[in-house]
């Protein structure tokens, strides 16, 4: 039951509205602009319909000195909304658990990371009754992990990296290095990270370069996070297929496009990869890559352009 006294403590500054504003500027000595006009508005603040509210991750961290609730955003770009998500999430979460909420937020861009870690302040200038300030991870304090032990000490750290770092020349290094890491830790888990590693990469060169990377490693493609993709795909070629007709011959003939089509990919593939590694490609060697309709040959030839010094070290061992 609400209190008389309580009631009387707010009624008060509706009976003289602008009394509060000379209480703030006489009593607090806060300097408050002269108001123009002041109204007096619904103090029902329930919501007539359910209004849905996600943050992309949560985790309460238990500690011998309190206990924390991990709000995890990522965050592609700028968004001016969060300014009344963030901090509505963090007050909603504290009432419900009554732990200490911590916002943090990950971003691929350094532009996006400047702007999530300004505060949040919402009240008078110089004297905030609110303030949210984000902690962000981003590419400016995300270590760029490309030696493949420090990969192994900490496996989960070298996804998160190649994700926020995996873009440009760079990215093979980053990559490379990941890949021989998933090689030292439990199958499962490495398929998990595998896939994570492939969702998380935006730029499509890069994806390109995982794939191939992952290309003979069989948990990648059997592991469940890739197979409701694969599935996908097979629906969208089946229904495909149902469209275009299943005569034998036209079959046949479509087979052997796909197959021409797949070679050209990962020649082009291969060549990307020397390109971004800042390797020169002879035009002998372009000729000779391109001209190639093994997908067996192409395969070794791309996984040899991930290490070789040299345009010239894909084709060592395959003779003239």
């Amino acid at each position: 039951m609400v209190s008389s006294s309580h009631e009387a403590m707010h009624r008060i500054f509706q009976k003289d509205t602008a009394l509060l504003v000379r209480s703030l500027q006489r009593l607090l000595h806060v300097p408050f602009p002269e108001p123009v006009d002041i109204m007096t508005l619904d103090v029902d603040l329930t919501e007539i319909e359910p209004v849905e509210r996600r943050c992309d991750t949560l985790l309460r961290v238990d500690t011998d000195d309190g206990n924390y609730l991990f709000v995890i955003e990522s965050q592609g770009k700028k968004d001016e909304s969060k300014r009344g998500s963030w901090p509505y999430y963090l007050s909603y979460l504290y009432e419900k658990y009554h732990c200490e909420p911590v916002l943090i937020v990950v971003t691929q861009s350094a532009a996006t990371a400047r702007w999530a870690a300004k505060p949040i302040q919402f009240g008078l200038p110089g004297w905030s009754s609110l303030t949210v300030r984000p902690l962000v991870l981003g590419p400016d304090n995300v270590p760029v992990i490309t030696d493949r032990q420090e990969a192994e000490r900490d496996v989960p750290l070298a996804v998160f990296s190649a994700i926020t770092h995996g873009r440009g020349a760079g990215s093979a290094a980053i990559l490379e290095a990941l890949a021989a890491a998933l090689k030292t830790i439990d199958r499962e888990a490495a398929g998990m990270f595998a896939q994570l590693t492939r969702s998380g990469l935006v730029d499509p060169r890069a994806k390109e370069i995982w794939e191939e990377l992952m290309t003979a490693t069989k948990y990648f493609f059997d592991h469940p996070f890739a197979v409701k993709e694969r599935e996908d795909g097979r629906a969208e070629g089946r229904e495909e297929g149902r469209a275009e007709g299943r005569e034998e011959g036209r079959e046949e003939g479509r087979e052997e496009g796909r197959e021409e089509g797949r070679a050209e990919e990962r020649a082009e593939t291969i060549l990307n990869i020397l390109s971004w590694r800042g390797i020169d490609v002879p035009p002998a060697v372009r000729a000779r890559v391109t001209a190639c309709p093994d997908l067996e040959q192409l395969k070794a030839w791309s996984e040899r352009a991930v290490h070789a010094a040299d345009a010239a070290e894909l084709f060592k061992g395959d003779g003239a």
